[in-house]
């Protein structure tokens, strides 16, 4: 690998980083002055009003409404009205259609991206681009459009038809010939399981956030239950007030809310929540909200049950996970400390020995 092309390569990535935060700024700065400015329109066409009105009070004041008031009234207010462009003034023009930003204009090429790509979702070479696992991880990512199954198939073949001229332009010549074929097919499967490598990241992370959420979520339905609210009730107020501490379960719940006010029953609308996250504990929370909707009951002594068992089981993980820390610190005490305790320990009575034995010598 040619050191000037991977530099040229990490500028351009550097330089790709700059472009998007000057263009997150730069939206940011349009966005203010627009609200400034819609403001300022706002209040101007406050400020004309309230003068009009004014003046058409003053002159019905002495005598009630003179002949000439109301059309002067409106002769006065609706020029300024149409030259504002509203829609309501006479004669004024209709309202253009803003221009679209750059953010629309890429969530309108995303969409018809998606769209593209899930034509292919059904045919032979998509159902082999994106398998039920690849499905199964977009569902734990929280992608739930099928034009995210779209826009996940087109990434996976761009990248793996990216990835064998990206390697070669940094390898360039070092490649010897005869490993050439090897080389193109080690970077085409690479381009290609990129896409499944960051979706099973993020899956990843959002199961673990999924089990630390969970003793929140019981204890936020037993408190709400044991208040008098019902499951529906419960599960909105979750949905609503406490998005910024269950942000995963938050939104999963919100998508079975969404299918439950759709037709659908509970258990229905609560399957894809208890089967896309592997957790039997969620899986339990999830049968217990079913019979809860289904039957009734009182929930909160095995809320509280189920809560402090989920507590003790996180007790139990974290001690396991200083264990392991602690044999690894171990090693690592073992590179760094101990060569450093030799030299300060064994040092001097080995460099007496040193030069006792060289006194002889001489």
């Amino acid at each position: 690998m040619r050191a000037d092309r991977i530099m040229a390569l990490a500028l351009a990535l550097g330089a790709l980083g700059c472009l998007l935060l000057a263009y997150v700024a730069v939206n940011r700065l349009k966005a203010a002055r627009r609200g400034a400015r819609t403001l300022e329109n706002a209040l101007e066409r406050r400020a004309a009003m309230a003068a009009a009105r004014a003046e058409t009070d003053a002159r019905a004041a002495p005598g009630g409404v003179p002949l000439g008031a109301v059309p002067q009234a409106r002769y006065m207010t609706a020029p300024a009205t149409a030259q504002r462009g509203e829609a309501g003034a006479p004669g004024a023009p209709p309202l253009a259609a803003p221009p679209r930003t750059i953010a629309q204009q890429l969530t309108a090429w995303r969409a018809r991206c998606g769209q593209a790509g899930a034509r292919w979702l059904d045919t032979p070479l998509g159902r082999q681009v994106v398998a039920a696992e690849d499905r199964r991880l977009i569902e734990q990512c929280g992608f739930v459009d099928i034009n995210a199954r779209g826009l996940f198939l087109l990434s996976r073949l761009a990248c793996a038809l990216a990835a064998p001229p990206l390697a070669g332009w940094l390898w360039g010549a070092d490649v010897p010939g005869a490993y050439r074929i090897a080389f193109v097919a080690a970077a085409f499967t690479i381009g290609f399981m990129v896409p499944k490598f960051a979706l099973g990241r993020r899956a990843a992370g959002r199961r673990g956030a999924v089990a630390d959420e969970m003793p929140v979520l019981v204890d936020l339905l037993r408190l709400l239950q044991g208040v008098g609210l019902s499951l529906d009730q419960s599960l909105q107020v979750t949905i609503n007030d406490f998005r910024a501490m269950l942000p995963v379960l938050a939104g999963e719940l919100e998508l079975a809310q969404r299918q439950f006010v759709a037709g659908r029953t509970r258990e229905q609308s609560l399957q894809r929540l208890a089967a896309s996250f592997d957790n039997e504990d969620l899986r339990a929370v999830v049968r217990l909200m079913i019979q809860v909707d289904r039957h009734g009951g009182a929930v909160q002594e095995p809320l509280k049950q189920f809560g402090d068992r989920l507590r003790e089981t996180r007790r139990a993980r974290l001690r396991e996970k200083i264990g392991q820390l602690t044999v690894k610190m171990t090693g690592v005490m073992i590179l760094t400390l101990l060569p450093a305790l030799l030299i300060v320990t064994a040092g001097p009575g080995l460099l007496a020995v040193i030069r006792s034995l060289a006194g002889v010598h001489r």
